[in-house]
């Protein structure tokens, strides 16, 4: 039966389409991977481990509990199965703290000394939208790398799918 509940086919088809990117990152050059774009974070690299600690953060955020230190700010590089265990793991944990409680509830991030509230629904909204944004520089720098054909990535392409797990 297809999926109806809105949420659960944004959070399902975000983890889907950054699955989608991450699949093809696996099968570049550590060069390639690596490349600097004048796009975004710089390289599909950077760009998908931002994406990921930001969805790490946010998901700390909305669990109450204190945001770790940015995945994507520790210098450190991860290979493409690296990338895609994060995701395994950020993905539903990302997804349970977004079922969990009311929209409408207020959540607070400190950053930089200031303190600032936000629905739930709102945090939810900028993971989402954030990744989708990062996918599409992603899908910029495969196809300037020349990768053919590009992985699939909308909603409608997700939802085309035969087989929809994240």
């Amino acid at each position: 039966m297809p999926q109806s509940d809105i949420l659960e086919i944004l959070l399902t088809h975000d983890a889907w389409a950054t699955r989608q990117m991450l699949d093809a990152c696996a099968k570049l050059t550590d060069a390639q991977l690596h490349q600097g774009f004048a796009i975004g974070p710089g390289s599909l690299h950077d760009t998908t481990l931002h994406m990921l600690g930001s969805m790490r953060l946010w998901t700390q955020v909305l669990a109450g509990q204190q945001p770790q230190p940015r995945l994507d700010q520790d210098g450190r590089r991860r290979s493409p199965a690296e990338l895609l265990a994060l995701l395994d793991t950020c993905a539903p944990e990302f997804a349970a703290q977004a079922c969990r409680r009311p929209l409408a509830e207020m959540v607070s991030r400190t950053r930089e000394g200031k303190t600032h509230q936000f629905t739930r629904g709102a945090v939810i909204a900028q993971v989402l939208t954030h990744g989708m944004h990062h996918r599409a520089q992603c899908l910029n720098m495969l196809r300037q790398l020349g990768v053919q054909p590009l992985p699939p990535s909308s909603v409608i392409e997700w939802a085309r799918m035969d087989d929809r797990s994240a």
